[in-house]
């Protein structure tokens, strides 16, 4: 077992290594079975394995991180089944070259030889230029394999989706990592220059990119070091690999989502760990502050009136203070939002009365609770029989306020954890009055 990496470097031959060329150009693997870190495809029982063993390909979109191997498995597909290999990059292609491409396709399958055709970053292209592909995909002039580091969902067009799979590669796991620094080594003739714990740093430093990681040790083999580094000295000569986090793409969605969800379930070390992820990686600290304030009225409501003061709060310290001082008070809000009690009794109310307020449409309330400015409205009834609630016993009268047309609703159902075990007992004596003074 070897490799797969290089997704955005332009596909080399199998047989075309140089001593010159980059260490992760020359560990391409030459055939599936050496591809590591993603045989949930590629071996027998995987999608991509079983269309290799019958001679067929489909069209395809394969989707995953940078570094794991989506241009390396499309060139060895079209070696295992014997097509054309065609590859365009989506960054430095145009309509002319897509229209050369299907016509250089089109002459081929008239001789004989089907075409697979490889677009990188498929995502960048506009819905326009996505939808030219389908009479070519749909006559079989060529196969698609659209690579793509984006959600599909998002960003390629559902009538492109419906004639294409979708293929998940995974991030390379520590067993991936060290197999490719195990082929390096191999490769070079001789072990890393670093000590076991850093080996392992500059691994995990890798966050799944296999590329970055040979890119990492290449640098390190280059430099002829005399001592074995240690994680310090690692740390010091290599500089760490970014997360992958776009602010307007999945990622911000998936992380946001992750924090939402921690805080609910009530893990203020998940919730921890999710909030430090989105500001390490850049994220605007008040779209953090946004979500927190609508997590404490959502999900902690009047269990907790004090959560959505917190969040307030912690937004105008941050205005105050900035960063990164400022964001204490946020990692403050957030721990009070995690060990909060919990209540979304607010929010399914909120659902319930906006789904009446579309039923019932322009019903009037009752004219006795209705405002009597002019006389022509006291003499039709308006306000007529009002009772005054402070002039009543326990400061409740017991009236109805609904519609003659419309029976009472109850939406809010307030539960018995924190402060809304309180408004329970306030509602259910409030219930019990009104039962006596029907």
């Amino acid at each position: 077992m070897t490799d797969l990496f290089a997704d955005d470097l332009p596909p080399q031959p199998a047989t075309a290594s140089s001593e010159d060329a980059p260490l992760a150009d020359r560990l391409r693997p030459a055939s599936l079975d050496e591809v590591v870190g993603q045989e949930h495809l590629t071996g027998p029982e995987g999608a991509i394995g079983r269309m290799v063993a019958a001679g067929k390909l489909s069209s395809m979109i394969l989707w995953g991180p940078p570094g794991t191997g989506k241009t390396s498995i499309a060139r060895l597909l079209a070696d295992a089944v014997g097509m054309r290999f065609v590859s365009l990059s989506a960054v430095f292609s145009g309509v002319a070259d897509l229209k050369k491409a299907f016509a250089e396709a089109e002459t081929m399958a008239k001789a004989g030889h089907k075409t697979l055709l490889l677009v990188d970053e498929i995502h960048r292209f506009n819905r326009a230029q996505q939808d030219g592909f389908l009479p070519f995909v749909e006559n079989g002039t060529v196969t698609l394999i659209g690579a793509t580091t984006e959600n599909p969902s998002f960003e390629l067009n559902a009538a492109l989706l419906s004639r294409a799979q979708v293929l998940i590669l995974h991030r390379l796991d520590h067993k991936a990592l060290c197999a490719l620094l195990e082929k390096a080594e191999k490769e070079v003739g001789h072990p890393l220059p670093v000590t076991a714990a850093a080996r392992d740093a500059l691994v995990a430093s890798a966050d799944g990119d296999g590329r970055f990681l040979l890119n990492q040790a290449e640098t390190l083999f280059d430099v002829g070091l005399d001592q074995p580094l240690d994680p310090a000295g690692l740390s010091q000569f290599l500089q760490r690999r970014m997360a992958v986090y776009d602010k307007d793409r999945e990622g911000h969605y998936n992380l946001i989502s992750a924090l939402h969800k921690s805080l609910r379930g009530s893990d203020p070390q998940a919730s921890l760990y999710y909030l430090a992820r989105m500001l390490v990686a850049g994220e605007e600290p008040l779209f953090v502050l946004r979500r927190l304030t609508r997590a404490a009225v959502e999900d902690v409501g009047l269990a907790d009136p004090q959560a959505l003061v917190q969040c307030l709060a912690a937004k105008d310290a941050y205005e105050f203070l900035g960063s990164p001082e400022g964001e204490l008070a946020i990692v403050q809000a957030c721990l009070y939002l995690a060990t909060a009690p919990k209540s979304n009794a607010a929010y399914i109310a909120q659902k319930a009365a906006w789904r009446s307020a579309k039923e019932t449409g322009s019903l009037m309330p009752p004219a006795n609770i209705l405002n009597a400015p002019t006389k022509l409205m006291k003499d039709v009834g308006y306000g007529k029989g009002y009772a005054y609630d402070h002039d009543a016993d326990e400061g409740f009268s017991g009236a109805s306020y609904w519609p003659a047309e419309m029976e009472a609703q109850t939406y809010y159902r307030p539960v018995e954890r924190g402060f809304e075990r309180q408004v329970a007992e306030r509602i259910a004596y409030w219930d019990k009055l009104r039962r006596e003074r029907a």
